[in-house]
C-alpha cells in the first residue's frame, strides 16, 4: 500500500500527457495497460503522431524496448529465489513486473522471505493500481498538463531512493551503486538515446557479481 500514492500519481501524470498529445481516452487506456512499461511510456508518448506511421510506431517500440531492457536484470536477480518454482507460478508475476513490486519482492527476499505470492501480489496490485489511476489523469489533463510543474515527474526516483534505503548493506553497496551513476552519465554524454540505462544497470551488476559472494540458496516453497 505504500507504494500506491508515487504509482497513482505517475499514472495519473502519464494520463494527462496522453490527453494533451491527442490520444482518445481508449487510446490512452488501452496503450496504458498493455505497455505498462512506467517512464518509457512517457518518452514513447513523445514521439506519437495522429495517424501513426510505420516509422513512428517502430520508433516507439525501439524506444520502450532500449528503456525496459532493465528488466532483463531485474528478472535475472530474482532467479535465486525463483529458479526451482514452475513455470505458471513465476511467469504471471514477471508478465507484469514492475520496479517497484522488483523492489518490494528484492526486499522481502533480503529480509528472510521465500513466499512467491508476494512477487506476484505486488505485481498485480501495482499493475490494477496503474491502468485504473490513468483515467482521472486524462480527464484531469488540463490541471496537470504540465507534470513537472507539480513535482510529478520526481515522484518515482523520490520512491526509488526512498525504497532502496531499508535493503543497503553497508558502504559496499555504494560502488556498485557509484559505477551505475558514472558509466551512466559517460554513456548519456557520448550516445544518443536511453542506451545509458541499459549501460548503467549492466555495469553495476557487473560490478556486484564481481564483489559479492553468491548468497546461501535455500529451498523454495512450491
Amino acid at each position: 500500500a505504500i507504494t500506491a500514492p508515487g504509482i497513482t500519481l505517475f499514472a495519473m501524470g502519464f494520463g494527462a500527457a496522453a490527453a494533451v498529445q491527442g490520444l482518445t481516452f481508449l487510446d490512452a487506456f488501452f496503450y496504458n495497460a498493455v505497455v505498462f512499461a512506467g517512464a518509457s511510456q512517457y518518452v514513447a508518448l513523445g514521439l506519437w503522431t495522429d495517424p501513426i506511421t510505420w516509422t513512428t510506431a517502430f520508433a516507439m517500440a525501439a524506444v520502450v524496448f532500449t528503456v525496459n531492457l532493465r528488466m532483463m536484470l531485474l528478472g535475472a536477480a530474482l532467479r535465486p529465489w525463483l529458479g526451482g518454482l514452475p513455470a505458471h507460478k513465476v511467469y504471471p508475476g514477471l508478465a507484469i513486473i514492475s520496479d517497484p513490486a522488483w523492489i518490494i519482492a528484492i526486499r522481502y527476499y533480503r529480509e528472510g522471505g521465500r513466499d512467491w505470492g508476494v512477487l506476484l501480489g505486488a505485481c498485480i496490485f501495482l499493475y490494477l493500481n496503474w491502468i485504473v489511476a490513468v483515467v482521472p489523469g486524462y480527464y484531469f489533463a488540463a490541471a496537470m498538463a504540465d507534470p513537472a510543474r507539480y513535482g510529478i515527474d520526481l515522484v518515482m526516483p523520490i520512491f526509488f531512493i526512498t525504497m532502496l534505503v531499508p535493503i543497503w548493506r553497508g558502504r559496499i553497496d555504494l560502488v556498485p551503486w557509484m559505477v551505475a551513476v558514472v558509466v551512466s552519465l559517460a554513456v548519456k554524454a557520448v550516445l544518443p538515446g536511453y542506451w545509458f540505462v541499459l549501460a548503467g544497470g549492466l555495469a553495476a551488476a557487473f560490478t556486484a557479481a564481481a564483489l559479492f559472494q553468491p548468497e546461501d540458496s535455500e529451498p523454495v516453497p512450491s
